[in-house]
């Protein structure tokens, strides 16, 4: 697939767009034509996160792109904050603008929540993508089992500030220019944190990581679901030197997943889809291509929890 050249006038980007659903503002972003992608961003992320690779994947397929609840444009209020109720959210933006069946795309947190989609809506998911996931494994970087711990609610503002984040993203722009990758994903975890600028956003990030972390690493897992997946495409994308979520977790859930896919990258980080938007698309397109959606009923895992 030819890569429209980033910057020009022809490149595609994501139009921001808003729907009103049960009573709080949902953000989202849309682009491009064709069988429709669900992309789920991570935590203290938002839409954001797609645009490298937006104008590559547009070409090809329709692009929805929602800020979770507690997340970028969209509201933050007192509430439900599991997997559960934002795959359900991203299950009401899909009803909303018309699509039937959709190829989910979640990265980190989204990865969780795309599992939890394909679960709960097996009639409304034809493929399932895993882009560094969250919930196959319990290891999780330090600073995000940090903020389960009682007392966070405190210190989180400080960590905020923007005087600590200038700091961190000037650290991790020296090392950069001395040819050096900044250690954990510093950059990353800056930009995340940097998104929470006020109170609101600030507590759905804490009600966000606590429905899935504790201080010990992740406590939400899908490992013991995978095998159901058998009849559901899937793609797991990872980098290599992701030090957020360790790539051994895309590896395991590759052997445990039947029929799955994985693809390494090892130049990249924890975002693999902006560390190298060329080979994602490729690989996101040649995955669809090569695969049939699939066409399950709603009731599809009943038969099998009893196995």
């Amino acid at each position: 697939m030819a890569a429209p050249v980033r910057g020009s006038p022809l490149a595609v980007t994501l139009q921001a767009h808003e729907l009103d659903l049960h009573g709080h503002r949902v953000s989202y972003r849309i682009a491009g034509s064709g069988p429709p992608l669900l992309l789920l961003h991570g935590i203290a992320n938002s839409s954001a996160t797609w645009e490298r690779v937006a104008p590559l994947l547009s070409e090809r397929f329709t692009l929805i792109a929602p800020d979770l609840l507690g997340h970028g444009e969209s509201a933050t209020p007192r509430g439900d904050y599991s997997l559960g109720a934002h795959a359900s959210g991203a299950r009401d933006v899909v009803t909303a603008l018309g699509h039937e069946r959709v190829t989910v795309v979640g990265h980190s947190l989204g990865g969780g929540i795309a599992m939890q989609f394909a679960y709960q809506f097996p009639e409304r998911t034809e493929r399932l993508v895993l882009v560094a996931s969250g919930g196959l494994g319990r290891e999780v970087h330090l600073l995000l089992r940090a903020a389960a711990l009682p007392g966070a609610d405190y210190v989180l503002p400080a960590l905020t500030s923007r005087r600590v984040m200038n700091v961190g993203r000037e650290v991790g722009s020296l090392l950069a220019r001395v040819g050096l990758r900044p250690s954990g994903d510093v950059d990353v975890l800056a930009r995340g944190f940097a998104s929470l600028d006020n109170a609101g956003s600030r507590q759905a990030f804490l009600h966000t990581v606590r429905a899935v972390i504790d201080p010990g690493g992740q406590r939400v897992s899908a490992n013991d679901r995978l095998a159901l997946a058998a009849l559901l495409p899937t793609l797991i994308v990872w980098g290599a030197r992701d030090s957020i979520i360790p790539v051994e977790h895309g590896a395991a859930a590759h052997e445990a997943m039947p029929g799955s896919r994985f693809e390494r990258f090892e130049m990249a980080g924890h975002m693999p889809h902006d560390d190298e938007p060329e080979r994602f698309a490729d690989a996101l397109e040649r995955f669809c291509d090569t695969t049939d959606g699939a066409r399950l009923g709603h009731d599809h895992w009943q038969p099998l929890l009893g196995e």
